[in-house]
């Protein structure tokens, strides 16, 4: 029986100690796969049901519903994934990252399960605690996954890629099961359900530590550190409380969805956490900069990529997450949804209508059935020297995006009378995205790792996951646009709402494709900054 304590108890293993490896790859990959799988899980499926909760419970009475919710939706979305910059500065000064996922992974847990409860006040301190909780367990896991390769390691993309799918297949089941759950028996079962998947995905990552599988990884800088006092109380136990205590304003920031500016102000439309992200993001750039201005020459040309690589992915993000509330939306109002018979479930009866919700499932399958593919063909380009370097894999990333909405948009020609367009369009757009997705995202996120100077990994990982917190600002904007004025309690559907949506599609499209263009002009500096990196 091997030694926890020989992993844990000490900052390096033995020399003669071989890692041990599971299908080529090192043995932890796959206890960080199954941490991961079941972590999406939870978060994506609460994310599948949040918008349409929002808009058919929480601001059910109100008649801007739509537009109160995108700014809920924004809200939570941009701190979501801003808090892994904080959490990730955490990790790498004091906690390591062993116990930022296990304290993350804690907090997410109880925030699934307050979301269970049926009360408003509750609703707000669930998603408080989710923006917490994410912000220790995102970075550090995916960091984590980095760490178990070097950096010049030819198997890195392809660990990355094989995190990436665990990541979707947890995403492709937890819209289906849990918007199953919410259909016939409520919306708090659906995210009941979502907190069971937190719990197994810490179980597998804590199974992980006890078997020693990490080896010597992740553990905290310097364990001496948290036992200093501050305020009275080790430092090991004062972050865990000061992370709690900031879960009710969190939630303030979050349930303040009144604008500071009207539209008249030269602040326009903007929100407590509109104001608060531009201080936090404004810290984040004078750091980068102080960080660019102190790096070696070798060190800058390839951090500048970095934060370039995030600035594309933030672009992409920007649509792509629109998949969870105006996509959600369109599908609930303007598509046909296909019945399916799965009468073979005990929870089921008979044939089962797809729910808007559980479209959410689509993109995430379409990255399971193609992550393998893409991951070959990456693969055998390399060895005839063809594989692309990654500006140019990021170009035809959102090349594909701009294709995928333009379908969407263009569906509108095949609407029927009621203003409903064929569930195929909805397929064929999650198709294309999924496959820009692939092009870009798994390879960003293993390239940050490759990019970044040992000393900010997983601050740059932090800064990486930021670029969807500036995205659901973007999303924000679009589905206040895109919103529609609701009447008598009921939402607005068919040819009042195809337009709007069809409209906006193939906008979006016309701003995917001047960033692919935009991408491929500059990949040649980039590719010469880049140095040895691929």
């Amino acid at each position: 029986m091997e030694n926890e304590e020989m992993y844990q108890g000490k900052h390096h293993a033995p020399e003669n100690l071989t890692e041990p490896e599971l299908f080529g790859h090192p043995k932890g990959l796959f206890y960080l796969f199954f941490a991961e799988l079941w972590e999406r899980f939870s978060f994506y499926g609460m994310r599948a049901l949040l918008m349409l909760y929002m808009v058919n419970e929480i601001f059910q009475a109100i008649s801007n519903r739509d537009a109160v919710s995108a700014v809920i939706y924004s809200a939570y979305g941009s701190l979501v994934y801003a808090s892994p910059v904080i959490g990730g500065k955490i990790s790498d000064q004091y906690l390591g990252f062993r116990k930022s996922i296990m304290l993350g992974g804690l907090l997410m847990s109880i925030g699934h399960f307050v979301l269970a409860i049926e009360n408003n006040i509750a609703f707000f301190l669930a998603l408080a605690l989710i923006v917490v909780g994410n912000g220790f367990f995102k970075p550090n896991i995916s960091t984590f996954v980095g760490s178990l390769y070097r950096a010049t390691d030819p198997r890195k993309d392809s660990g990355f890629t094989i995190f990436y799918m665990g990541i979707n297949i947890g995403a492709a089941a937890s819209p289906i099961l849990c918007g199953l759950l919410a259909t016939y028996y409520g919306w708090h079962y659906g995210f009941g359900l979502a907190g069971v998947g937190m719990l197994l995905g810490l179980f597998f990552f804590w199974n992980g530590m006890r078997k020693g599988v990490f080896m010597d990884k992740g553990l905290p800088p310097d364990p001496e550190k948290l036992k200093e006092k501050v305020l009275g109380l080790p430092l090991g136990t004062l972050i865990p409380v000061l992370a709690v205590l900031s879960v009710p304003l969190i939630a303030f920031l979050i349930s303040s969805y009144g604008y500071i500016g009207g539209g008249d102000t030269f602040l326009g439309e903007v929100t407590i956490v509109n104001v608060l992200f531009y201080g936090i993001s404004l810290a984040i750039l004078l750091f980068l900069g102080y960080e660019i201005y102190r790096a070696s020459a070798a060190e800058r040309g390839k951090l500048f990529v970095a934060i370039l690589l995030t600035i594309f992915m933030t672009f992409f993000w920007g649509f792509h997450e629109l998949s969870g509330s105006v996509i959600t939306l369109f599908a609930d109002r303007n598509v046909i949804l296909p019945n399916i018979n799965f009468g073979w479930l005990p929870f089921v009866d008979g044939s089962w209508s797809i729910g808007a919700a559980e479209t959410n499932a689509i993109n995430p399958i379409f990255i399971i059935l193609l992550s393998i593919p893409v991951s070959k063909m990456w693969t055998g380009l390399d060895k005839s020297k063809l594989n692309p370097r990654t500006p140019y894999k990021f170009s035809f990333g959102l090349g594909l995006m701009a294709l995928g909405f333009y379908i969407l948009g263009f569906s509108r020609v095949f609407a029927d009378a009621q203003g409903y367009v064929p569930f195929i369009y909805l397929i064929l757009m999650y198709m294309l995205i999924s496959s820009g997705e692939l092009f870009m995202s798994p390879v960003g996120l293993s390239k940050i790792t490759s990019l970044s100077p040992a000393r900010l990994v997983a601050f740059m990982m932090g800064v990486w996951f930021l670029s969807s917190a500036y995205a659901f600002q973007i999303v924000g904007f679009i589905a206040k646009q895109l919103s529609v004025e609701n009447t008598e309690g009921r939402a607005t559907s068919g040819l009042a709402t195809l337009d709007v949506y069809a409209d906006g599609f193939l906008l979006i499209a016309q701003y995917a494709m001047g960033g692919a263009i935009i991408v491929l002009i500059i990949s040649p500096f980039m590719k010469k900054w880049m140095k040895e990196v691929h």
